[in-house]
């Protein structure tokens, strides 16, 4: 799969709010699909969770671990550090060289 085509399905994956909340609920210890269900049950069906999960899987930021009948969901960290790496260190790094130029500018040094 191409860099691009990668990035492509991490950006889809992440536009959608509640694959966010999916990916907020595993951010401190991995779930089950059962619990992630359970978690949205009031506001998503079973088959709509399963394919954000889906989604989220295919993008990689999810790796499931299957245990007989339990699927475990883990939080994988690799891409959010890809793309904080490409996309959001270096813009942050021009921005803050702006902030010091602007400083230096308004100081008059």
């Amino acid at each position: 799969m191409s860099s691009s085509t990668r990035d492509d399905l991490i950006f889809k994956a992440l536009a959608d709010s509640r694959r966010r909340a999916i990916l907020d609920l595993l951010k401190d210890a991995p779930r089950t699909t059962g619990e992630l269900c359970e978690h949205f049950a009031s506001t998503l069906d079973r088959c709509t969770v399963m394919q954000h999960i889906g989604v989220l899987e295919r993008a990689e930021l999810i790796l499931v671990r299957r245990e007989g009948r339990t699927r475990w969901n883990h939080l994988n960290a690799a891409p959010f550090q890809e793309i904080h790496e490409r996309w959001i260190s270096p813009y942050a790094a021009h921005a803050v060289a702006l902030l010091s130029k602007l400083k230096r500018d308004l100081e008059g040094e």
